[in-house]
């Protein structure tokens, strides 16, 4: 049952299910990789989504951004928390930096399964 601590832990503070199995480096790395890419994408001025319905493009795109941003955890709920959530524009710059929120989110995602897969014994 320590894996559920390990991937919770590893979604709430990037890496920290790495640092709770005593992978330090794996966890540093991942906080590392997460928090780049998530401050990257905010210093693009990058919009973080919410969910939306309407049309079933619409809705998969926000309901799947929305999870994306989520997933990076800790820093998505600072920035929501602080004011960051910019409005969607136009622009390719800003364009770059919602994907780089949402791509944040799915590398923490990574590291949960992995924390997952080591906590299990399925991986060394």
């Amino acid at each position: 049952m320590s894996w559920i601590a390990a991937v919770l832990l590893g979604w709430v503070i990037p890496g920290g299910g790495h640092m709770f199995l005593k992978r330090g480096g794996r966890g540093l790395l991942i906080l590392t990789s997460v928090s780049l890419l998530f401050l990257l994408g905010l210093m693009m001025r990058g919009a973080l989504f919410t969910p939306q319905g309407g049309d079933l493009l619409t809705t998969v795109i926000y309901y799947g951004g929305f999870i994306g941003n989520v997933l990076a955890g800790l820093p998505y709920f600072c920035a929501e928390w602080l004011g960051y959530a910019q409005a969607d524009v136009a622009g390719h710059t800003h364009d770059y930096g919602t994907k780089f929120l949402v791509a944040a989110g799915l590398l923490n995602l990574l590291g949960m399964v992995d924390a997952f897969e080591i906590a299990t014994g399925r991986k060394d």
